[in-house]
């Protein structure tokens, strides 16, 4: 990989927001792409873990800038002033990596909770539709533009007990790879200078989770440290590349 903080790889120098920061696949996020050199901001909902995951990343690299910034991502407006703060307070704006997650699941299919249909529409396609529309024009400014959105693999291979999560995945892919579809029109016959890709994983396993669970086999989990070092990637490759691929992590269903 490129970008291992000596100055000269794809993220030196780069501007990266990063929505939904503060849990375990967001800080691994954080310490990476601020190894990789790259300027960090971070949002989420809630300000005392993301204050908290800031200061890590900041302390595991010092001279590293990393930001929190408390935003509601499920209003439109307000992302896009997060996005435009971004963009003037940095000078440019470089990537968007969309970590905002949740789950809900139930029992069987006819048990299904329409109140988390409700719940998962908001945290898994609002926010990709709001901070898509806020950074779309900045990531197209950019040399280096990319929107990374991380998915998973009932969203190919829905359950009958996770209807409506497998639902809001598939549709916040949908419209991802319509920003793809977006970047590759702007780019005429040059070929796309920013890009949106997927990357899919099964679930993801951290340190902690291991250390409650010392002979679970998590198999098929990707480890948020390699999910980490996946979403640094789609900077090592140009954009043509990985614009609205789907980079999988996991064996495909």
């Amino acid at each position: 990989m490129n970008g291992n903080g000596n100055g000269n790889g794809p993220l030196s120098g780069a501007v990266v927001a990063v929505a939904g920061a503060a849990g375990p696949a967001g800080r691994a996020a954080l310490l990476r792409l601020a190894e990789a050199g790259a300027t960090v901001v971070a949002s989420d909902a809630d300000a005392a873990r993301l204050a908290e995951a800031v200061d890590a990343a900041r302390y595991a690299h010092g001279g590293a800038t990393v930001v929190g910034d408390t935003v509601d991502l499920l209003d439109l407006d307000a992302t896009r002033e997060w996005a435009a703060r971004t963009e003037k307070e940095f000078g440019r704006i470089d990537g968007l990596v969309h970590l905002v997650g949740g789950w809900r699941g139930s029992a069987s299919f006819p048990e299904t909770d329409l109140a988390d249909w409700e719940l998962l529409e908001k945290l898994l396609i609002k926010t990709v539709q709001h901070t898509s529309l806020a950074f779309h024009d900045g990531l197209l400014r950019s040399d280096r533009g990319r929107y990374v959105l991380v998915s998973q693999s009932g969203a190919h291979k829905p359950t009958a007990n996770n209807a409506a999560y497998n639902a809001g995945k598939a549709a916040a892919e949908a419209w991802t790879l319509s920003l793809a579809d977006a970047f590759r029109k702007a780019g005429g016959e040059e070929g796309p200078s920013a890009a949106a890709a997927i990357l899919v994983i099964k679930a993801l396993v951290h340190d902690a989770m291991r250390a409650e669970r010392p002979n679970a086999k998590f198999a098929g989990f990707t480890d948020v440290k390699e999910l980490a070092e996946a979403i640094a990637g789609v900077w090592d490759r140009p954009a043509v590349e990985v614009n609205g691929q789907r980079l999988w992590l996991t064996p495909k269903p």
